[in-house]
């Protein structure tokens, strides 16, 4: 179990990477105004998603203890974040704020997953 739960986690970060990449790549635009949502900031919201059920679930079918008040607001960041880039991601120009949020809240989610303990 501890493999595939392990395989699921470099799965997530995987998602991470995908998430955070999209957005340091569009930064420069961010700074013209013409940041766009780029499929792998959705791909990657959504791999991110999937993944961290998949580990809740998995480490509640250990017996493991979840912390559900982290996991709740990461999930809260996560969905606030799946909406930002799944309604703005037909649009040729994303606002700054809209993009700049995005990118703060993925940020955010990191932290929280690395420093809540």
């Amino acid at each position: 179990m501890d493999v595939l739960i392990h395989a699921v986690v470099g799965l997530h970060i995987i998602g991470i990477a995908s998430l955070l990449g999209g957005f340091l790549t569009q930064m420069k635009a961010m700074g013209r105004g013409e940041a766009r949502m780029v499929p792998a900031m959705l791909h990657g919201a959504l791999t991110m998603l999937v993944t961290g059920v998949a580990l809740v679930g998995l480490h509640q079918a250990q017996g493991d203890t979840v912390n559900t008040v982290k996991i709740g607001v990461k999930l809260a960041l996560l969905v606030v974040i799946l909406g930002l880039v799944y309604v703005k991601r037909d649009e040729e120009k994303v606002e700054p704020a809209a993009f700049g949020a995005v990118g703060a809240l993925t940020t955010a989610n990191i932290f929280i997953a690395v420093l809540w303990v």
